[in-house]
């Protein structure tokens, strides 16, 4: 029984390892957004593929400045100040939030104490669910762009136009994975505590006897 807590306290600390890794490169990195023109084939407008991501723009050189290409490479925040204002605050609480889930983790475990455990497995869930809101919202958010954009320009000048979402974002979206895969192994750790615990009043009582 020791061996298998120890092994799945083990699993939950590298899994909240991992996932804190993840989300700090996912915010610190700019590929959550990616704009890439075709240039051979969309001679005619004068701007060059781009990327973002929570904090800053890199775009291409541009010649004009009109509103369309100021538009591409401003797509993914251009809707909505207050829905940015949200994510950049949601996602680096999440990492925050995370450190001190750590921290926690590490005395419930070596404390063995199921009721620390199930209370940090359910502050666990709770991280993830505040990396999956602020991942939801950059996503809903950016779909909301595109179709300001649509709105904007007709359909064939966007043909030679791909917009996607980056690696930065995936990588988000594995740490909120691992954040709830941390939050269900602690919550199995402490029932097999609890199991222990059962266990053992039971051999005391059948000694007693």
């Amino acid at each position: 029984m020791k061996m298998n807590f120890g092994t799945v306290v083990i699993s939950a600390g590298l899994c909240g390892l991992l996932s804190f890794i993840l989300l700090a490169l996912s915010i610190g990195t700019e590929y959550w957004y990616i704009i890439d023109v075709d240039e051979g084939k969309n001679s005619s407008l004068e701007y060059s593929s781009s990327h973002s991501g929570l904090w800053r723009i890199y775009e291409g050189k541009m010649v004009n400045t009109d509103n369309l290409s100021f538009f591409y490479v401003r797509l993914p925040v251009c809707v909505s100040a207050d829905l940015h204002r949200v994510i950049v605050v949601l996602l680096p609480l999440s990492l925050v939030l995370l450190v001190f889930g750590g921290i926690f983790g590490l005395v419930a475990s070596l404390a063995q104490s199921c009721t620390l455990l199930t209370c940090i497995a359910a502050y666990f869930l709770l991280c993830s669910l505040v990396t999956m809101s602020g991942v939801s919202i950059y996503v809903s958010y950016s779909q909301q762009a595109l179709e300001e954009l649509q709105h904007m320009v007709d359909i064939e000048s966007l043909s030679h136009v791909h917009m996607s979402f980056g690696w930065s974002l995936v990588m988000a979206c594995l740490s909120f994975c691992l954040e709830l895969l941390t939050g269900i192994l602690l919550m199995l750790a402490a029932r097999l505590i609890r199991r222990q615990c059962q266990h053992d009043a039971i051999t005391r009582f059948s000694q007693g006897f």
